[in-house]
């Protein structure tokens, strides 16, 4: 039994996303039975086929192998978060996500992270039909959820406790500040930590690897560059959905940090390439300093 035991840690260990699949299966069925307005199987179904559907149809035209992981974590992250009045809104937030994983690049590396610009995309395009519910669960899953949500990037290969803490520390800062030098009551920050939208975001979409800065400072900034945003979105303009808005629009960063504050690149998987280099989904091992630059060509 502990042989068997140690032998599926080992399994689930090899790739980073098989840790984000089981954290966000169980905030999906958190969502679902704990919330009379969460999350779906139908709305899951939705995105999943359209997910799917951009990864196999864009793989087919980069002539790279179909990696359905990435696509199923854009899926349960859709379902989790977005809400819409139809149906297909989830497919076509599917779709979206993963189509501009593929086609806004920059030296191999996708700039936003697919959940995330999808939300954002169809927040914009549709208005009301599609928003994002920030409350969802009472305070028990909430705490439950966050418990899941720290326990998968600990078990992690991709090892980014360093940007989700970051931005929540920033982020958690600027509300508790604001209401001491307001005088507002400590209760009015807590509510607004209290949310899953900010649990989800925090840890499977700022933290994502491949399209956050490659090096650890360049993640500090980037971190505190995106708490920064979202306090702001939330204080004035009371931005909808606040956190992906500023993800979204501050994703344009990351090519500048990885050039000023290089690292080597990181990729999911092991540590393999396709003959042409367009391999997306494997991991670089550490090594030399020069090792990202080779996976970078296009």
């Amino acid at each position: 039994m502990r042989d068997a035991t140690i032998g599926a840690v080992r399994a689930v260990n090899r790739d980073a996303r098989h840790w984000q699949l089981l954290a966000l299966s169980g905030l999906f069925l958190i969502s679902v039975y704990t919330t009379d307005f969460g999350a779906r199987p139908m709305h899951l179904l939705s995105a999943f086929t359209g997910a799917m559907s951009a990864q196999a149809l864009a793989s087919l035209l980069v002539k790279t192998r179909f990696e359905w992981k990435s696509a199923a974590i854009t899926s349960l992250s859709l379902s989790i978060l977005m809400r819409a009045v139809d149906p297909w809104m989830w497919f076509a937030a599917g779709v979206i996500g993963i189509g501009l994983k593929f086609a806004v690049r920059y030296k191999g590396k996708h700039v936003f992270n697919p959940a995330c610009i999808g939300i954002v995309v169809m927040c914009l395009v549709f208005g009301r039909d599609v928003w994002v519910s920030p409350g969802q669960w009472g305070q028990a899953p909430l705490i439950a959820g966050w418990a899941v949500a720290l326990a998968a990037l600990v078990l992690s290969s991709a090892k980014r406790l360093d940007i989700a803490f970051g931005f929540i520390g920033t982020f958690a800062a600027i509300l508790f500040g604001r209401a001491l030098w307001l005088g507002d009551p400590m209760a009015i920050p807590i509510h607004q930590l209290s949310s899953g939208t900010l649990l989800v975001f925090t840890f499977f979409m700022i933290t994502d690897p491949r399209s956050t800065p490659d090096s650890r400072a360049g993640r500090l900034v980037f971190a505190a560059c995106v708490a920064s945003l979202t306090a702001w979105f939330i204080i004035g303009p009371n931005v909808r959905a606040a956190p992906l808005m500023a993800l979204a629009a501050l994703s344009v960063m990351t090519p500048f940090l990885d050039r000023f504050l290089p690292a080597n690149r990181f990729q999911w998987g092991k540590a393999s390439m396709s003959k042409e280099g367009r391999d997306h989904e494997t991991q670089t091992p550490v090594g030399s300093r020069h090792a990202g630059a080779r996976l970078a060509r296009p």
